[in-house]
């Protein structure tokens, strides 16, 4: 499957957002699309989780992301799915919006092993503040990163997000073991 390069603004700007269930390579695809376009990574789930995983309150989180989407004026790279608190405040900002789907049988056991190591202190936390301990992990509310268990029950396939087929640009859904990595590699993630 070809994907057609990033839209952008028209005017060499791009306001990327990446969305997906948890743990399918949202923050890993946002970091390496960031690096390429020589833009910041704003990661929802730095924004969202305050230290100890408490939660911000929707306001707090809302302006916290208007905050941040304004000292970007240049363009953005944004990991992360949190329209059920914000509205429809990155999306309606974006240029483009790359959308993870991979199957459960690749991204589950990259759940699993990044939480080992966020256990074992060789990998960052989500968040500033927000170690994972084994408590943690297998809390109902934080199961896997946040519910992944509730999450993968419907696929993105069974319920596509709501701006699909808007004027919003939809730039890529990559689904399988090395679609990212292709999509990635082939150019069409570069500016045009």
């Amino acid at each position: 499957m070809i994907h057609p390069p990033l839209l952008g603004d028209g005017r060499g700007n791009y306001r990327v957002h990446i969305v997906g269930n948890c743990g399918k390579l949202t923050s890993t695809v946002g970091k390496q699309l960031a690096d390429l376009l020589g833009l910041p990574l704003i990661s929802l789930d730095a924004l969202f989780w305050k230290p100890g995983w408490e939660k911000s309150t929707n306001e707090e989180m809302r302006a916290r992301v208007e905050q941040r989407l304004s000292e970007c004026p240049n363009g953005w790279v944004v990991d992360g799915n949190y329209t059920r608190r914000i509205g429809m405040i990155v999306e309606n900002t974006s240029t483009d919006v790359i959308w993870l789907d991979p199957p459960l049988a690749l991204y589950l056991p990259r759940i699993i092993w990044r939480t080992f190591l966020r256990m074992l202190r060789l990998e960052e936390p989500c968040s500033p503040g927000c170690p994972e301990s084994i408590r943690e992990v297998f809390s109902p509310m934080k199961a896997l990163c946040g519910g992944a268990s509730r999450t993968t029950v419907l696929s993105a396939r069974a319920r596509p997000p709501r701006w699909l087929g808007s004027d919003l640009g939809l730039t890529a859904i990559l689904r399988g073991k090395n679609a990212q990595a292709r999509w990635m590699g082939s150019g069409a993630a570069r500016m045009v």
